[in-house]
């Protein structure tokens, strides 16, 4: 085999196709930037203006997507079958601003539910539920415009104290009503228009106790009474027995008349 690398010819190092090694580096790095969690199942991931938005309307879902981008800053969960928000349901989503819960059948909202984010939610849709109370804690922190539209809500006490901390969306809050009320009279109006008019449903409960607490004490003093009046009457039907058999005993007179004459026989 001839010399390459002769007197005629200069030597060359050798020249490897490098297209593959290209395409390799581009894809440890594309790989490298993608996000940490990857988008669930049945969601649609996307970048808008720099922003996560995770779009998960009307997937038939049942609960709230464990495995959501830790980066999340809109959450759309519309239009599904969701019943539940149990606590720390978005604990990891410290850039949330906007969650999308409406349309949905949720009934219960547990204690912390919106812990973890609510130094950062801005939007917070619960309208359209089949919510009848929350627990005060519930909303604690948020500084989110709510909206709470279209539940079939019972007007008391912890509803007037949740929504005195709350800051409502003005365009629905008109139509957060009364479904149920602890006065009947309440019920089908709007709770911030009844609120507005004077009405404290915290007086109505305090009411209620008391009068629970008068009809509770006044049981406890008639059976006191009953037991007294039945003691008194079964000991005067005791002693009323033992003086008739006191009575029905000999005299001791006639025990000695007795007795002299069975002497005198004797």
């Amino acid at each position: 085999m001839p010399d390459l690398a002769g007197p005629d010819m200069p030597w060359k190092l050798p020249i490897f196709d490098g297209c593959g090694l290209l395409w390799g580096l581009l894809l440890g790095v594309f790989i490298a930037g993608a996000p940490v969690t990857a988008c669930p199942t049945r969601c649609h991931c996307i970048e808008k203006s720099g922003m996560t938005v995770v779009q998960c309307m009307s997937r038939n879902l049942d609960s709230i997507p464990p495995d959501l981008p830790r980066d999340t800053v809109v959450l759309l969960l519309a239009s599904n079958h969701i019943t539940h928000i149990p606590n720390y349901a978005f604990k990891e989503l410290h850039y949330l601003q906007e969650l999308d819960l409406s349309n949905n059948n949720i009934e219960t909202v547990d204690l912390g539910a919106f812990q973890g984010v609510s130094d950062s939610l801005l939007v917070l849709d619960l309208s359209n539920n089949h919510i009848q109370s929350v627990p005060k804690e519930a909303f604690a922190r948020l500084r989110a415009k709510i909206s709470l539209s279209s539940n079939p809500w019972h007007c008391e006490c912890t509803l007037q104290e949740v929504l005195r901390e709350l800051r409502l969306d003005p365009e629905t809050v008109n139509e957060v009503i009364c479904h149920t009320a602890v006065q009947e009279e309440y019920a089908g109006k709007p709770v911030i228009q009844v609120l507005d008019s004077g009405i404290n449903f915290c007086n109505f409960h305090h009411k209620t106790t008391d009068v629970a607490m008068f009809v509770t004490m006044f049981g406890w003093f008639t059976m006191v009474i009953a037991y007294v009046i039945y003691y008194v009457r079964h000991n005067q039907e005791d002693a009323r027995r033992h003086l008739e058999y006191l009575k029905s005993l000999p005299s001791s007179s006639q025990i000695s008349k007795d007795f002299d004459t069975i002497s005198t026989v004797l």
